[in-house]
C-alpha cells in the first residue's frame, strides 16, 4: 500500500469533503493526531493505517506515482 503524506491526507480529505475531525471520527484516532500529521508529518504507521482505512471504507485511495495522491475509486456497476 502506498505511502501517506500530509499532502495526500489533506487531498483525500477533500475529495470526501471531511473536516479533520470527520477523518478522526471515522478512523477511530484523535482529532489532535489528525491535526499534528498534517502539520508536521508525524504519525505511527499504526495511525497511517487507520487513516487509510478508513479512506478505503469511503471509496478514496492513496496512491504512488511520480509523487503520493489520492485517487476516488470508481464503483462498478452490478449487471
Amino acid at each position: 500500500m502506498a505511502a501517506l503524506t500530509p499532502e495526500a491526507n489533506r487531498a483525500a480529505r477533500a475529495m470526501l469533503k471531511w473536516s479533520v475531525r470527520d477523518l478522526a471520527q471515522n478512523a477511530g484516532i484523535a482529532f489532535s493526531t489528525v491535526h499534528r500529521f498534517e502539520s508536521t508529518g508525524t504519525a505511527t504507521e499504526a495511525t497511517k493505517e487507520k487513516i487509510k482505512a478508513a479512506y478505503a471504507a469511503h471509496g478514496v485511495e492513496i496512491t504512488n506515482g511520480d509523487y503520493t495522491g489520492a485517487r476516488l475509486l470508481l464503483r462498478r456497476s452490478e449487471n
